[in-house]
């Protein structure tokens, strides 16, 4: 291969390695992930994608799409990196609660739209992840305990097959590649567009509040006690922190859908709990739901391992608040159930998900020797958990290292796998996280 080939092929720039710029380009949002790709292509449309998959299924060839690599897993080695971030088609019909988004849109952008018509989508965390990457792995949500998966509310995906051919893809016109994307990753088709429902959102209350460490136990009972009881609408999410020279604090965070005295009213407990160092809870624009965990917007080196879990009893307790956490900087439970452990005829291959409890710990990789470090810490978390970790995990919060096989039941894995090797028998596409692997 060379760049003559592929900028025949293609409109958008090509870089292949030794060209300026093209060690930035195939680097992901996390930069501790190296892929070794043999050329990045940045498509122009959905046209200039289907070109590319017929060059790559002409030479043998395999192509993986990023907007931006939050989920990037490293195996790219000798692969095509497609990058999406130009296509940018974002159209919503407010009257009838129907987005439709290309593959280069994140959320903060598609929320910037709908917020002002009432509406929302079933975003999660952060305001720069793509709409289309996120939704493809399932897309867990503030609001997936009352709506489920944010790919639960898919009506159609555009793609291009793997035979370069494009089609629209829904669930009358092919229902076996429809369920295949509707959470189980970018393995079966590339997605240039996807169309979703939207959802109500009249009015949002949310925010974080923040207590020294020597609060974490009150904190955390006042979470199970919340979360116990907990109606649909409302997330809360439980954290612990131990940032580099700074002193252990403890957070929850909360986002309801729905007013704010009914809010306050679910989350009495905590303004029982003393020595607050900060309280942002209030009202919230749906265009701002990406500000109320912080998570950084720029590119970072970080480890991170996630866990569902079974319960949350006092061993849990013990291992969860009693071990040290550096060098991971947080540990966050998230509160599952509602929706997301409902069994739907409809859904994909993320759920139902009867594990109420879902852990996530985070540790910054800037050296070898500090990610293998931050490994072994999470590594330890989950041992000591021991039957508590029910194995299985979001296909989302995969880690490296890990396979999709842990995101799925053996059932919806074998099918998952059938779709694959039906759809492309060549290989011409993967996943982050490929589903033969």
């Amino acid at each position: 291969m060379t760049n003559t080939d592929l900028r025949a092929a293609v409109r958008g720039p090509v870089l292949l390695p030794g060209d300026a710029g093209f060690e930035q380009a195939a680097t992901p949002w996390n930069v501790s992930v190296h892929q070794p790709v043999a050329a990045v292509v940045e498509a122009e449309d959905a046209a200039d994608v289907a070109a590319l998959v017929r060059y790559a299924a002409g030479t043998g060839l395999t192509v993986t799409a990023q907007a931006g690599g939050h989920g990037a897993s490293g195996d790219a080695e000798g692969v095509i990196l497609l990058r999406t971030g130009r296509l940018r088609e974002l159209r919503v019909r407010g009257a009838e609660r129907v987005a439709k988004v290309g593959a280069g849109v994140k959320w903060g952008e598609l929320l910037a739209e709908t917020g002002p018509l009432g509406l929302t989508g079933l975003a999660g965390s952060s305001p720069i992840v793509s709409v289309t990457g996120y939704t493809l792995g399932g897309g867990l949500s503030w609001f997936s305990r009352r709506y489920g998966f944010a790919a639960d509310s898919v009506r159609s995906f555009d793609v291009v097959r793997a035979d370069g051919e494009q089609a629209t893809v829904s669930a009358s016109s092919d229902p076996d590649l429809f369920w295949a994307l509707r959470g189980g990753g970018g393995d079966f088709a590339l997605v240039t567009a996807v169309e979703f429902d939207l959802h109500p959102a009249p009015a949002l209350f949310g925010g974080r509040m923040i207590w020294p460490g020597h609060r974490t136990r009150e904190v955390f009972e006042a979470f199970r006690e919340i979360t116990a009881e907990a109606p649909d609408e409302l997330a809360v999410w439980f954290n612990r922190f131990q940032f580099p020279q700074a002193p252990p604090m403890v957070g929850l965070d909360v986002a309801f859908l729905g007013e704010e005295g009914d809010a306050r009213t679910l989350l009495a407990k905590l303004d029982t709990i003393d020595d607050v160092i900060a309280d942002k809870r209030g009202p919230v624009a749906v265009a701002d739901l990406g500000s109320i965990a912080d998570e950084p917007t720029d590119p970072s080196a970080g480890r991170s391992r996630a866990e569902l879990l079974t319960g949350l009893d006092d061993q849990a307790a013990k291992v969860l608040l009693d071990t040290p956490l550096e060098p991971v900087l947080a540990l966050q439970l998230r509160h599952l159930g509602g929706a997301l452990a409902a069994a739907r005829p409809d859904a994909g291959p993320s759920g139902p998900v009867t594990e109420p409890y879902l852990l996530y710990l985070l540790g910054l990789a800037v050296t070898p020797e500090l990610s293998a470090a931050v490994g072994e810490r999470q590594e330890r978390f989950a041992a000591e958990l021991g039957g508590l970790v029910s194995g299985r995990k979001p296909y989302t919060m995969l880690g490296r290292g890990e396979r999709a096989a842990a995101a799925f039941t053996e059932s919806d894995l074998a099918r998952l796998r059938e779709v694959k090797r039906v759809r492309d028998p060549r290989g011409v596409l993967r996943a982050n996280f490929p589903v033969l692997a």
